[in-house]
């Protein structure tokens, strides 16, 4: 039996070379190999292709080697949260490619499969499908894209054994799975290597066979950074709650529901343990429980997609974003409750982008606008500007077609219902007649 070399973070960062392809395990701040990416920002490496979730993460991700102007291409699904890289991307400085997060994990599953290229419903008719080739498959247009594979994959996991067997942690698995098989050379930052043996075979996630080069570092919470402890972001008042709470009324007993960033996540607020509703988020759970109540982080407690700690209930499971995507876009996932920032009567739906404005990066709102089974939007009514963001026609760009079941604003509810834009009901503090003067599109009424 193979033994696996064990490095150090400096030596592993020596093995990229000018032009090397690199994928970079992690989403948000967890599961990242922070130490190896730190040395690599440290060298003198040049020309890089950098992929990964969030491609621009200052401290953790890509962000430094971009801003050492080690970076020739950038490719993942956010961009956000370096404005550095969305102005190198923006002025040209540097290329890049913005796919949404479904369509990234896949497409490193199949170039670690060994597979050329796959057919995705995510992102047809879009920007983000501009150029591509597409096809009508199953009555629905579909598009084509490419396996992606790197000349060096630096991942994170929790425990190796001497041959490179790895077991990941929580929410950890997340990208690093996929990308230990889809590397020329594979390093992995672990928190902790055991002898051969000492991890049970069914705790095994990526066998050794994948992986090169093992380098053991400890996280600590500096590493962290926001997920380190629970800080919660929530805005709350009693417009969004109300809406929080119109959207729950909109849940089955024993739904599996994936909750976005924003006024979404204040509907977990309401469900209770008898409801047996089910959450998801896109990193990796099912089974997602309320924020710790010792405001722990992320060294003691998974995090969702929000980069917020949380707890896992009773039946929880772990997977990585490849399997998390492969729910949404195969209809395991009942209801999607997402923010916009428009939604027209044709029931389609613009969140991702701005044009003028930073690249928010896309996510995973494409995948879940077209595979979940039931599309709820929140948004306010109008903007800050006081034009109304239900409009006839989307002038943003679009995220989806013909997505959109339910719409609550701090207004109203809308439903489309045989197609039509419907007002179904009025919301506390609002009246029919203040519906009316702030609603572009045209709408028929169906009010009890």
């Amino acid at each position: 039996m193979k033994t696996v070399q064990v490095i150090s973070a400096e030596k592993a960062a020596s093995l990229v070379k000018d032009g090397d392809v690199i994928l970079g395990g992690g989403f948000g701040m967890t599961g990242n190999p922070v130490n190896i990416i730190h040395e690599l920002a440290k060298t003198k490496t040049k020309d890089l292709t950098f992929i990964a979730n969030n491609v621009g993460e200052p401290n953790i991700g890509g962000g430094r080697l971009l801003n050492n102007g080690q970076l020739k291409k950038m490719i993942g699904s956010f961009f956000t949260s370096n404005k550095e890289a969305v102005l190198a991307a923006q002025e040209g400085r540097v290329e890049y490619e913005l796919l949404p997060q479904g369509t990234l994990a896949e497409a490193i599953r199949a170039g670690g499969a060994g597979i050329g290229g796959f057919y995705t419903p995510t992102s047809a008719g879009t920007l983000i499908a501009a150029g591509r080739e597409t096809k009508q498959l199953n009555g629905k247009e579909q598009v084509f894209i490419e396996g992606i594979r790197g000349n060096v994959a630096i991942i994170r996991a929790w425990k190796a054994d001497t041959t490179g067997n790895l077991q990941y942690r929580m929410t950890e698995q997340n990208f690093n799975r996929a990308m230990a098989t889809a590397a020329d050379i594979v390093i992995v930052e672990v928190q902790e290597i055991v002898p051969v043996g000492e991890i049970n075979p069914n705790e095994i996630h990526t066998p050794g066979c994948f992986v090169d080069y093992l380098v053991e570092r400890k996280l600590t919470e500096e590493d962290l950074g926001t997920s380190a402890s629970v800080g919660s972001s929530k805005v709350i008042d009693e417009k969004r709650m109300n809406m929080a709470k119109r959207a729950f009324a909109e849940l089955s007993k024993g739904d599996v529901v994936n909750l976005g960033i924003g006024i979404p996540t204040l509907v977990a607020d309401f469900i209770k343990p008898e409801d047996g509703i089910i959450l998801h988020t896109e990193n990796g759970m099912l089974g997602v429980g309320p924020e710790p109540e010792d405001g722990g982080g992320a060294m003691n407690y998974p995090v969702n997609a929000g980069k917020v700690p949380v707890t896992a209930l009773p039946g929880s499971s772990y997977f990585d974003s490849a399997d998390s995507f492969a729910m949404i876009r195969g209809g395991h996932i009942d209801v999607a409750i997402m923010g916009g920032l428009e939604v027209d009567a044709k029931g389609n739906l613009a969140n991702w982008a701005v044009p003028g404005k930073p690249l928010l990066g896309v996510g995973g709102a494409m995948d879940l606008a077209s595979g979940a089974k039931k599309l709820i939007i929140n948004l306010m009514h109008t903007d800050r500007n006081g034009a109304s963001k239900v409009v006839e026609n989307c002038t943003l760009p679009i995220t989806d077609y013909s997505c959109v079941d339910v719409l609550i604003t701090e207004l109203a509810v809308f439903k489309f219902i045989k197609g039509q834009l419907t007002l179904v009901e009025i919301l506390p503090g609002s009246t029919l007649e203040e519906v009316r003067e702030k609603t572009e599109a045209k709408f028929i009424e169906q009010l009890s």
